[in-house]
């Protein structure tokens, strides 16, 4: 990927989303670009854009709450737990997308935090029909845990675990939620224009064509 991939739609105020998958795209986090693996959760503040961003703090009350941690140590601390997290997530994933299970130490953790963290919920009615809405809410950098874990043990037992993949050609990981099952790349705008065009290219030498 590089740096013009960021006027692209995949992309919300500096961070990737094409997973399909929330918790997947905590993983995109840390991008390859120009210049190498680049870790976008820099520091708090960059938490509370993707926070924003990906939907995991939706409401006024709560986003006003996620901003007044921007000089907590608290905040930078769970910072710290989550990007640690997040790549033994990577570790439990990528060992899903090569036919096996999670480890279990990460299942372990996982079942840990979930009782340590439960994310209640209740039945609303929307649009004449109910569903079903989180009550969690943040109060401190924390409580931030419930959606998190609960969205990683959603991941971990999702029956098609074929169609959690990671790109072709980057280090991008997704959800594919095509019809037909056969998404290759991240985005046709990162990874598979540029796959096309080589393919096209070597087809091209292969004829002996100009």
């Amino acid at each position: 990927m590089n740096a013009a991939s960021q006027e692209l739609n995949d992309w919300i105020d500096g961070f990737l989303f094409v997973a399909n998958r929330r918790i997947l795209d905590l993983l995109n986090t840390k991008p390859v670009l120009e210049n190498g693996p680049t870790e976008l959760l820099t520091d708090v503040r960059a938490l509370e854009r993707w926070l924003i961003a990906s939907g995991t703090v939706s409401s006024v009350r709560d986003k006003a709450e996620v901003r007044g941690w921007r000089s907590s140590t608290e905040a930078e601390a769970f910072l710290k737990q989550l990007i640690a997290f997040r790549e033994r997530l990577r570790d439990a994933v990528l060992r899903i997308e090569s036919g096996m299970l999670p480890s279990e130490v990460f299942v372990s953790e996982v079942n840990s935090m979930l009782l340590q963290y439960p994310r209640p919920t209740s039945l609303r009615k929307r649009d004449g029909k109910l569903v079903r809405e989180p009550l969690v809410e943040f109060h401190k950098p924390a409580d931030l845990w419930a959606p998190i874990i609960d969205a990683t043990a959603d991941l971990l037992v999702e029956t098609e675990t074929s169609r959690i993949r990671k790109c072709e050609s980057c280090v991008v990981h997704f959800f594919d939620a095509s019809k037909k099952g056969s998404r290759r790349w991240c985005s046709m705008n990162i990874c598979g224009n540029k796959l096309k065009v080589a393919a096209y290219q070597q087809r091209k030498r292969a004829t002996g064509d100009s």
